[in-house]
């Protein structure tokens, strides 16, 4: 989708559709929009003005109304959409509603280019990159291997049209809300992918594409090297898979005057199970399909990588995601095993299908041996956390408070929304092995705790901080505004918190 802004009249727009969104209250009468809205009843000689007497547009939210042909437009269609309550106006509200519209248009799919009114309660930078993001998103499908006709439908340019005299820097919003918005659909496609074809080498195939065009630093280590290394957490999952693991890092180095002038490296750490069959703890037949979606967070941290790359902050950043198949066979890890880690710590797999904190474990541990100065990793990592947080919010627990609450505001930010639990030493009690040091699972509460606390003794005194994104990385049902599927959950998120640290970092 190409995005551009321009200050066209509204009797002058030549897309195909003008998105218009409407809030609560608005009339063509009496709004604060009344300029617009008032302009445009009076070019459809006073069609709108009769859709607000009839009760049809009431600006309630996702409710909306297509005209077609109605007066002296360059364009043959209006969408006038239901934003809902101007009260509750904010980044995530606009970024959903963009992404709404774009997919009601879709459906006609005559439609190939749209412009959107940036109306004044809109008019500002933040809620310009929103609605860039959100028609990126919204517009992608996740039918990637369903035959295709030539009416498939494909939003090809979308406008953003203002008529103040100073708009925002649209130009810098667009950059921003693009590279956020391609990446987060980056991300989805990795995690549409079946998990016959996103493979760990397929995986990291791709993120040495993405890193090459990109101007990123790309390494995958095979399993002879990770074995060498040590890392028999991460080479214990895959023993019962054909299929390799792969260990892919990513490096960003900043440019300009200040580059390699602050030591800290932020290491951004996604687990990327591509298939998660739970190995001998087998899980059962019903939805199994869905487990192609344990490499999200790999999937996140590979997105996060490419909108660091294109937005190029002053900060140093590694990105590492450990991949791996865990399936069932006679070479598989068995409970009851004991492995060695990479950090040298001995592990006793109590369940096998517990399989991501282990590669997640060696994954920690290489970035802290290349130098991290903090630790994000973000896993699909618990069912248990789906109960507690359902697909709302993620969880977010570590051993630095000033490391969460930064990850928290960043999601505020983006919409990708954190939920702080605790992480008491009492619970470390749980997950204590009689025959080596730690073991994969206790009991069977406090689940995502104790798995953010199996990661935490890889972490070791680094700044570290565990988001648990199972309930948010896909979603079971369409949405107005996203296809049901990958999320692309924390790809935002990251990028965000990566670039807050660098403003913050710059400042000082």
């Amino acid at each position: 989708m190409k995005i551009t802004a321009s200050r066209t009249s509204l009797g002058e727009i030549s897309e195909d559709v003008l998105i218009v969104p409407v809030f609560e209250g608005e009339t063509p009468r009496d709004s604060d929009n009344a300029s617009a809205l008032a302009a445009l009843d009076h070019l459809t000689r006073g069609a709108i003005a009769s859709l607000f007497d009839e009760g049809e547009m009431t600006g309630k939210l996702d409710s909306s109304v297509l005209l077609q042909n109605v007066g002296p437009f360059s364009t043959k269609r209006l969408l006038l959409y239901g934003a809902g309550k101007a009260d509750d106006i904010d980044s995530v509200s606009v970024r959903r509603l963009s992404g709404a519209a774009i997919r009601a248009i879709l459906k006609h799919r005559v439609i190939r280019s749209a412009a959107f009114l940036v109306t004044r309660k809109l008019e500002s930078e933040a809620l310009a990159q929103a609605i860039v993001e959100g028609a990126l998103v919204g517009q992608m499908s996740s039918d990637l291997y369903r035959a295709k006709d030539e009416s498939t439908a494909e939003i090809e340019a979308l406008d953003l049209i203002s008529e103040l005299p100073e708009p925002p820097d649209f130009d810098r919003a667009i950059k921003a809300g693009s590279a956020m918005g391609e990446a987060t659909n980056y991300a989805r496609g990795l995690g549409f992918e079946p998990s016959n074809v996103m493979t760990p080498t397929e995986l990291a195939d791709r993120a040495q594409k993405m890193a090459n065009g990109e101007g990123l630093a790309f390494e995958a280590l095979g399993e002879d090297e990770m074995k060498r290394l040590g890392m028999g957490a991460l080479l214990a999952v895959s023993r019962g898979s054909t299929e390799p693991a792969r260990l892919i890092v990513l490096k960003y180095e900043p440019d300009g005057e200040q580059a390699g002038a602050s030591s800290d490296l932020i290491a951004l750490v996604g687990k990327g199970i591509t298939f998660d069959s739970g190995g001998i703890s087998i899980k059962p037949a019903a939805r199994m399909e869905e487990m192609k979606y344990d490499m999200c967070g790999g999937a996140a941290v590979i997105g996060a990588m490419q909108v660091i790359a294109r937005l190029r902050p002053n900060v140093r950043v590694i990105g590492v995601v450990p991949a791996s198949e865990n399936l069932p066979s006679g070479r598989a890890v068995k409970p009851g095993d004991v492995v060695r880690s990479f950090s040298g710590k001995t592990i006793e797999v109590v369940n096998t299908d517990a399989e991501g904190r282990l590669i997640l474990a060696d994954a920690i541990t290489y970035a802290i041996n290349n130098g991290a100065t903090c630790v994000v990793d973000a896993a699909t990592l618990t069912g248990a956390c789906v109960v507690a947080l359902g697909e709302t919010r993620a969880a977010v627990m570590g051993s630095n408070q000033q490391l969460i609450d930064d990850l928290v505001a960043a999601g505020e930010q983006c919409g990708e929304r954190l939920w702080q639990l605790p992480l008491d030493d009492a619970y470390g009690d749980i997950i204590k092995s009689d025959i080596a040091d730690v073991k994969n699972v206790g009991n069977r509460t406090a689940g995502s705790i104790t798995a953010g606390f199996f990661l935490k003794h890889f972490a070791g005194t680094v700044p570290w901080a565990h988001l648990d994104i199972a309930g948010t990385a896909w979603i079971e049902n369409e949405k107005p505004y996203l296809v049901k599927g990958a999320t692309g959950f924390g790809v935002r998120l990251l990028a965000n918190f990566v670039l807050n640290r660098a403003k913050a970092q710059d400042k000082e």
